[in-house]
C-alpha cells in the first residue's frame, strides 16, 4: 500500500508539465506527481482514458478524484492557506465554475503557454506514445 498520495498528469503536454512544476515550487504538496504515461495505471485503479482526459489524484487507500476535484483534493491535502481553497472548490457554485474552467483549459491546452500541437492529440496518438494493451492491475 502506498503511503503518499499520487497526482497523475499528462507528461507529454508542456502546459500540464509546467503547471505541475509550478505546483511543486509554489504549493509543495506532500505527494508524488507523476506522468501517467510511465505508470501502471491499473495499479492505481484508473484507466488510460481517464488519465488522458484529466489529472487524477489517488489517495494512499486508492480513492480517486479527477479534474478540478483532483486539484481540490491536492490543495486540501496540502493544507495551510491552500486547504480552504480546496474546500471551496468542492462547494456549489464554485465547483461548477471551476469544472467549466478546467474543461475549457484542458480542451484547449495546446493553445496555452507551453502547450504544443501534440497536446491537441489523444495521448495514444502522440509520437512515441506507449499505451498498454490492457490494464495490468485491478480497475
Amino acid at each position: 500500500m502506498r503511503t503518499r498520495p499520487v497526482l497523475l498528469f499528462d507528461g507529454d503536454c508542456g502546459f500540464c508539465t509546467s503547471c505541475v512544476r509550478f505546483a511543486e515550487r509554489r504549493i509543495a504538496p506532500d505527494a508524488d506527481l507523476r506522468p501517467f504515461q510511465f505508470e501502471d495505471l491499473g495499479s492505481y485503479g484508473t484507466t488510460w482514458e481517464r488519465a488522458e482526459h484529466e489529472v487524477v489524484w489517488i489517495t494512499p487507500d486508492g480513492r480517486a478524484s479527477g479534474g478540478v476535484q483532483g486539484i481540490a483534493a491536492l490543495l486540501r491535502h496540502r493544507g495551510g492557506l491552500f486547504g480552504p481553497v480546496g474546500v471551496l472548490l468542492r462547494l456549489p457554485p464554485f465547483r461548477w465554475i471551476a469544472h467549466g474552467l478546467y474543461r475549457l483549459v484542458a480542451n484547449n491546452r495546446h493553445r496555452m503557454p507551453g502547450g504544443t500541437a501534440a497536446c491537441a492529440l489523444p495521448a495514444h496518438l502522440r509520437p512515441g506514445a506507449r499505451r498498454p494493451a490492457e490494464p495490468t492491475g485491478p480497475v
